[in-house]
């Protein structure tokens, strides 16, 4: 179906499923406005979030940390407070405006970024990462929820990876900038820089974003909001959701793990300067990343219109990829190789986003999506980025007397190759109850 034809559906749904609301995304241009804005919303969650990785090696020296420490701060405490006012928050976008939560999220999260660079001890800078982690929870399940209310089903993987480039882009720019200002200027000013503009951003949201429709896109009409335990349910009775949920959390394990510890191990081992291997992490996790995602959710949009495994057969491929070329990184003697070989990781660690957002959707009730996001989320990021960052850090304490500098080269290793390949497995498996779960989903 042409974009003019589908406006024209659109439209025409607008009017029978209610007579008192606007349908407001009856346009292409207003639907690719609105992920657009989305995507610079999830840019700056993730600019925000990144800004550590390459700055915690002058903290560390400057507020005197352990790796321990540090990966608490990327990590677990980030990462609690993240999933556990993750749930509550999308509760409340199921049944009220998820406009309005994401402008508050936005604000919030940027406040407390540009508060990070005002610390003077490592409890008030752990403080300030809580409160960015809070407001960073009310940034993604609202925002999931409204993407697929505006986009159809044939088109929301698509859609959702889109959205998801988010990730990759802030990282490039938490990188790029984040180096080059910590050279001339100095870690506070980096995270004064960067909080400010988010609060204008916030006000943008507020005024321009439009609430949508539930359920236009599909021509159903939402019921009223299901109760927490009612989708829990639902989701842990689908063995496809749990494979995939595990499947995510030991991708972003590894993801998150390479993207909080990359540039330590790179100044502690080859003695980069911050610049430049913040040029070298951006256009890596960057930008790789944001082709990867996004292709990856156009290509298993295409190749799932034949079967719809494809949508978890096509990380179980690209995370077999990555395994050798990650092991390969953490052996090799020179910067430069260790930069070039992190390439196809860089692209393939985030294929998976886009797939597992559009199929756990698909899973569920419309009144279901912002809760079902937090769920995957909950369990994505308490493993992935809870766990990842900090044990990466843990085990290069303690392999820090035998192995000194390189203790961190080789607390990598063994964890970032295992968790990929654990995660391919997972993938596998939810690829194989995935057809008959969709099947079944409740209206």
């Amino acid at each position: 179906m042409s974009d003019i034809e589908q406006d024209r559906t659109t439209a025409s749904v607008a009017t029978i499923t209610s007579d008192t609301q606007i349908n407001r995304y009856a346009t292409a241009r207003a639907r690719y406005y609105a992920v657009g804005l989305l995507t610079v919303v999830y840019t700056f969650n993730f600019i925000d979030r990144q800004l550590l990785a390459i700055l915690q090696e002058s903290i560390k020296l400057d507020l005197g940390l352990s790796d321990s420490q540090l990966g608490l701060l990327t990590g677990f405490a980030f990462a609690v407070f993240y999933v556990t006012a993750g749930i509550p928050i999308a509760r409340w976008a199921d049944r009220s405006n998820r406009r309005n939560i994401i402008a508050l999220a936005v604000g919030l999260w940027s406040f407390m970024t540009a508060a990070s660079g005002l610390a003077g001890q490592y409890w008030q800078l752990l403080l300030a990462r809580i409160g960015v982690g809070v407001g960073e929870a009310g940034g993604s399940p609202p925002a999931h929820s409204i993407i697929s209310d505006i986009f159809p089903p044939h088109k929301r993987a698509t859609a959702l990876a889109f959205y998801s480039t988010g990730v990759n882009i802030g990282i490039l720019f938490g990188f790029l900038f984040g180096g080059w200002l910590n050279e001339y200027f100095g870690w506070r000013v980096a995270f004064l820089v960067v909080g400010v503009p988010g609060i204008l951003l916030a006000i943008i949201v507020r005024t321009t974003l439009a609430e949508p429709i539930r359920g236009l896109a599909e021509k159903r009409t939402a019921t009223d909001a299901v109760p927490f335990t009612s989708v829990l349910s639902l989701l842990w009775s689908r063995s496809s959701f749990r494979h995939m949920a595990m499947g995510a959390a030991l991708n972003a394990f590894a993801g998150y793990s390479t993207s909080s510890w990359t540039a330590s191990f790179m100044i502690r081992s080859h003695n980069m300067t911050t610049g430049e291997l913040g040029t070298w992490l951006a256009l890596i996790m960057g930008l790789g990343g944001a082709i990867g995602v996004l292709f990856g959710g156009v290509i298993a949009d295409k190749l799932a219109f034949r079967d719809a495994r494809w949508y978890m057969w096509l990380p179980t491929v690209t995370g077999t990829i990555c395994v050798p070329f990650i092991v390969a990184v953490y052996l090799v003697d020179g910067a430069y190789q260790a930069l070039v070989l992190s390439v196809v990781p860089g692209v393939l660690f985030n294929v998976y986003l886009g797939t597992t957002l559009a199929m756990t959707h698909g899973l569920v009730g419309l009144r279901m999506r912002a809760l079902a996001s937090a769920i995957l989320f909950f369990v994505l990021n308490l493993i992935g980025l809870g766990m990842g960052p900090w044990l990466v850090g843990f085990l290069s304490d303690q392999l820090a007397p035998s192995l000194g500098v390189e203790s961190l080269r080789y607390a990598m290793l063994y964890t970032i190759p295992a968790a990929m390949l654990w995660s391919v497995c997972h993938f596998y498996l939810a690829s194989r109850s995935l057809r008959d779960e969709l099947a079944a989903a409740p209206e």
